[in-house]
């Protein structure tokens, strides 16, 4: 990992990904479902209390007549301000609106957290790549079904695409 860039709050914004109550739930590694929480909602004060923007993404699958329980973001996550998305696809950009609204908002800076970092987390950053986003990893916030897919991730793929931090190194300046 290397250091984390001091962010500027007006440009940019937290974007977790799937942090519903089914998928918390799941058999997670390298950490627990719950732990990847606890980080996310500390990302998430971090970005609220400079007045940068939290994006809250969770899936729904098409063409179901209603969502599996658990389908939810996780209670509490969200907070009066923050940005839900809700995606239909692996990744959060397809048919969701998300570009515009970042873009509306100023934002060039995306910093990811979420489950599971080899599928949601990874395709909406690849999006955001494409799109130009600058990328920064909190890998403490995030977790995979396997070690080893979370392990390729931020190992191999997301130095690549942008800057690979813990969570505790993420640093808004001060507005």
């Amino acid at each position: 990992m290397t250091a984390a860039p001091v962010l500027d709050p007006q440009r940019t914004a937290l974007v977790l990904v799937d942090l519903m109550e089914r998928i918390v739930a799941l058999p997670l590694e390298p950490r627990k479902g719950t732990e990847v929480l606890v980080a996310a909602e500390e990302l998430a004060r971090t970005f609220r209390a400079a007045g940068a923007p939290v994006v809250l993404v969770r899936v729904e699958r098409p063409s179901v007549a209603e969502q599996p329980p658990g389908s939810a973001l996780v209670p509490g996550l969200a907070a009066s301000g923050d940005l839900e998305v809700v995606k239909r696809t692996i990744g959060a950009f397809q048919g969701t609106g998300l570009d515009e609204r970042l873009r509306e908002r100023g934002v060039t800076t995306l910093v990811f957290g979420g489950i599971a970092t080899n599928l949601g987390v990874e395709s909406t950053a690849r999006a955001a790549a494409d799109l130009g986003y600058d990328l920064v990893f909190a890998e403490d916030a995030m977790a995979a079904l396997t070690a080893a897919e979370h392990e390729a991730s931020v190992r191999l793929d997301f130095p690549r695409l942008g800057t690979v931090v813990t969570a505790a190194d993420v640093h808004l300046a001060p507005v």
